[in-house]
């Protein structure tokens, strides 16, 4: 099954100054991984979890940076490690942070890695698994655009694969859009990001379903 990347572009508001240690910690770590030191990167949300005993988002992050650089991978022992060690961090996260919608959709992603490896060995109950995750994550927050954006990618990759209409699923996107406007950035270092991949998805839908 053809799959789409959820692609993380983060924009963090800092503080130039007076920044507290995890906060210089978490920059630190971003900018590595803007730079593609996946490896220190990770490390350095590793250390910065280990410190933070509480606060969910260094291990959804780090367990992010594993799962997003493990596409593309073509050694399955590689893969196995890397998604491996991903799903302990997104488990440290979930416990964290119960029923944590930016983090269910991030278990899908994983899962989605596995599929892009080797459709043919996990494609069948890993894609059963994505459409529950997808729609849980929809049922705790229909309004979240992250949530709304990644199902409709879900959801577009299993219409093509099976021949259906994309249509339906543009309209998805346009909500998505609309909500990543109106979403309020409070939370420092909250995965808030997406819009521009939402825009660029939706630019795509629509010369897909363009009539000739």
């Amino acid at each position: 099954m053809k799959t789409f990347v959820f692609v993380f572009t983060f924009i963090f508001t800092l503080h130039l100054t007076a920044q507290t240690s995890y906060e210089k910690g978490m920059s630190k770590a971003f900018q590595l991984w803007q730079e593609q030191k996946n490896i220190e990167a990770s490390q350095l949300f590793e250390r910065i979890a280990t410190a933070e005993k509480e606060n969910w988002l260094p291990p959804y992050y780090l367990a992010t940076v594993e799962i997003v650089s493990s596409f593309g991978i073509q050694e399955e022992d590689m893969l196995t490690a890397k998604l491996t060690r991903a799903k302990k961090y997104l488990d440290q996260a979930d416990t964290l942070s119960e029923d944590n919608p930016e983090i269910i959709i991030s278990y899908a992603l994983l899962n989605t890695a596995y599929i892009t490896f080797d459709g043919q060995k996990y494609g069948m109950t890993l894609s059963a698994e994505n459409a529950v995750l997808y729609n849980k994550a929809l049922e705790i927050a229909p309004e979240n655009p992250r949530v709304v954006l990644s199902k409709a990618e879900w959801d577009m990759g299993s219409a093509k694969f099976f021949g259906k209409s994309l249509t339906p699923f543009c309209k998805d996107i346009t909500r998505a859009i609309e909500l990543f406007k109106e979403e309020q950035q409070t939370i420092p270092f909250y995965p808030y990001s997406g819009i521009e991949r939402a825009e660029a998805i939706y630019t795509s839908c629509k010369k897909e379903t363009s009539p000739e």
